[in-house]
């Protein structure tokens, strides 16, 4: 086996109802309901629905006990029409409700941001080593009351660290960074381990794929270096609907997958929740048909950082390479000027490559994103420098199929820093279709910014308007504004803090009612919805960073 190469992760077991996660079971497949879960008969045919699509486990949200206590209605009304699928119940700032749920489902879900701490403020907390050490006391003994209840009733925890949730303590100390996420995670780790308690799996999430790639493997890191081996929920927060919730979310969860990090994921998308599973679906599908590829032989360059790599050097040959945004075949350059360029095969990268000509690179290897790595390594360490437009083939007949395969293997091109440019060669797509492909695709890894991106939440039964509509009727105001990120969030639980990476949000405060927010800030608090689209075109407009339509 060579570091390219595809092999899973080994991993304890945890078991979640009949459901195992990790170890050597299949990549599980999750979704979570957008009912209020006090409905219970729209909660349990939404559940139906998404099992129907081929999920393995479905979540729900309980803000409190009666939510929490209609879950175990819920799920024997399931039994009663005979599907078993898992249920999940999601907490926030109710360490009580998480209680109750114990008793109720077959996991529950509680956010280290929230559990003990207080929901944040964005406020500076200072602590002596000693007054930090009492916090992480306080922790454990509200935390370890849980672990012995949640062992009594069989029922698995998920430790769900969000970007969007830190708490104040651990951003004061650490900040609101990769490094934050993963001492907030191993801080209840910790506890587990010191416990006994092993039916364990850990999510540590972001809306941006690049914190979200690099806090995974932050973590994997963290845990391997204190013997831990829990598995991993995956999922890219707020990824939006559509195309981009779609590229986004496979850009960011394959490149893990890709890695064989990863045990269970959720896509989350501004859609029906049934919409989300086969997405994921297709995402873990590529990556497990290279699962049993030969070999690709090679090592990572000296020097090289896998859990925050930076971009490979190259010199610039005309606008390809250097500190150029990546281009695009189709889009910055034709395929006929593509072609002329020299092509070399990345099972035998030549001696003798001239600095000033772009390469294109491709590869005819089953693993071919490996073996394009592989090679790209080698011309690091052998001080080749020459830009590189990385080449892939799909032999996909619709779109989507095209846009999830792409999507998963340039995710991992590009989040390992190789960053010149790319070309997707897809017959079945026309040349429009793969322009926006590519860009697409390199808007969801960060790399270049060509069109309006939006950090959209998938709803639950906390949100307070619909949210697809909204979303729709936001984007129809506002898509014209190249450039902008702009956060459309259901609720205030994970709304603020998801969306901080975004220039303006749009975030429901209470039934009927919107605030604005210009990056953390809020700008206007509790505007009648009927107002609030209308409000943020004028808070962007306000900003100076407005243009009117063409």
């Amino acid at each position: 086996m060579s570091v390219f190469d595809y092999c899973r992760r080994p991993t304890v077991t945890a078991k979640v109802g009949h459901v195992s996660i990790g170890g050597m079971y299949p990549v599980r497949l999750q979704s979570m309901t957008s009912t209020s879960t006090m409905d219970t008969e729209a909660s349990v045919a939404q559940c139906m629905s998404i099992a129907d699509a081929g999920a393995d486990i479905v979540r729900l949200t309980a803000q409190g006990v009666r939510e929490a206590q209609n879950m175990g209605v819920i799920r024997g009304e399931l039994r009663r029409r005979g599907y078993d699928i898992p249920l999940v119940a999601d907490i926030h700032f109710n360490p009580r409700a998480a209680f109750a749920a114990a008793a109720e489902v077959e996991k529950v879900r509680i956010n280290p941001g929230n559990f003990v701490d207080p929901g944040r403020v964005f406020k500076h907390l200072e602590y002596t080593d000693g007054e930090y050490a009492a916090e992480l006391q306080r922790i454990r003994e509200a935390f370890v009351p849980f672990l012995e209840l949640c062992r009594s009733h069989g029922t698995a925890i998920r430790i769900g660290v969000n970007h969007g949730s830190l708490s104040d303590r651990i951003m004061s100390r650490y900040g609101d960074t990769p490094a934050g996420m993963v001492k907030s995670a191993m801080e209840y780790l910790r506890v587990c381990v010191s416990e006994g308690f092993m039916d364990v799996v850990i999510s540590i999430k972001a809306s941006n794929t690049v914190v979200m790639v690099e806090t995974v493997r932050r973590l994997v890191k963290a845990m391997d270096a204190e013997g831990m081996a829990f598995p991993l929920h995956l999922g890219v927060t707020e990824a939006g609907d559509g195309e981009d919730g779609r590229v986004k979310s496979a850009v960011g969860i394959g490149a893990l997958l890709s890695e064989g990090i990863g045990d269970t994921i959720r896509v989350s998308l501004s859609e029906d929740p049934a919409c989300e599973v086969p997405v994921a679906k297709a995402i873990v599908d590529h990556v497990n048909y290279r699962a049993d590829a030969p070999s690709v032989k090679g090592d990572e360059a000296p020097g090289y950082c896998h859990e925050a790599p930076a971009r490979r050097h190259s010199v610039a040959v005309g606008d390809i390479g250097g500190g150029n945004v990546p281009v695009a075949v189709g889009v910055d350059l034709s395929v006929e000027e593509a072609t002329r360029l020299r092509s070399v095969d990345a099972s035998a990268v030549p001696e003798g490559i001239s600095q000033a000509e772009p390469l294109v690179l491709y590869s005819s290897h089953r693993n071919a994103p490996a073996e394009i790595l592989a090679a790209l390594h080698s011309m690091i360490a052998r001080g080749i420098e020459a830009p590189v437009i990385v080449r892939l083939g799909y032999e996909g007949t619709t779109f989507e199929e095209v846009a999830i395969a792409a999507a998963v293997d340039f995710g991992r091109i590009l989040m390992a820093g190789m960053h010149d440019g790319i070309w997707i060669d897809a017959p079945a797509l026309s040349a429009d279709e793969l322009s926006r492909l590519s860009l697409g695709i390199l808007q969801a890894a960060r790399c270049r910014t060509s069109k309006t991106e939006y950090i959209a939440c998938p709803g639950c039964g906390r949100t307070l308007f619909d949210l697809r509509s909204t979303l729709r009727d936001v984007k129809a105001a506002t898509s014209h504004l190249k450039g902008l990120k702009i956060g459309v969030m259901g609720c205030i639980v994970n709304g603020p803090g998801e969306m901080a990476d975004a220039d303006f949000g749009y975030v429901g405060a209470s039934a009927g009612h919107i605030s604005l927010y210009r990056g953390k800030e809020c700008i206007e608090k509790n505007i009648p919805q009927q107002e609030a689209i209308g409000r943020l075109v004028e808070l962007i407009r306000d900003s100076g960073q407005w243009v009117d339509p063409e």
